[in-house]
């Protein structure tokens, strides 16, 4: 590996091979934060589905408290 790495003109060593590191690690941190606000989001969504669940079902319990009255 070091024999072929020697043998590449500089200008590949210097600026197409660090270009395309820079791009492979691009593309692995934006999948990494996508995944983590991508859980995120899925956890709010089901937070607030339950919170809007429960409200409901204390406005149920509200409204045949007082028509049982």
């Amino acid at each position: 590996m070091t024999e072929i790495w020697k043998t590449l003109p500089g200008w590949i060593r210097y600026i197409v091979v660090p270009i395309i590191a820079l791009i492979v690690a691009w593309a692995i941190v934006s999948a990494v934060i996508g995944a983590i606000f991508g859980l995120m989001w899925f956890i709010f969504g089901w937070v607030i589905k339950a919170l809007v669940i429960v409200a409901l079902g204390a406005v149920v319990v509200i409204l045949v408290k007082k028509a049982s009255r």
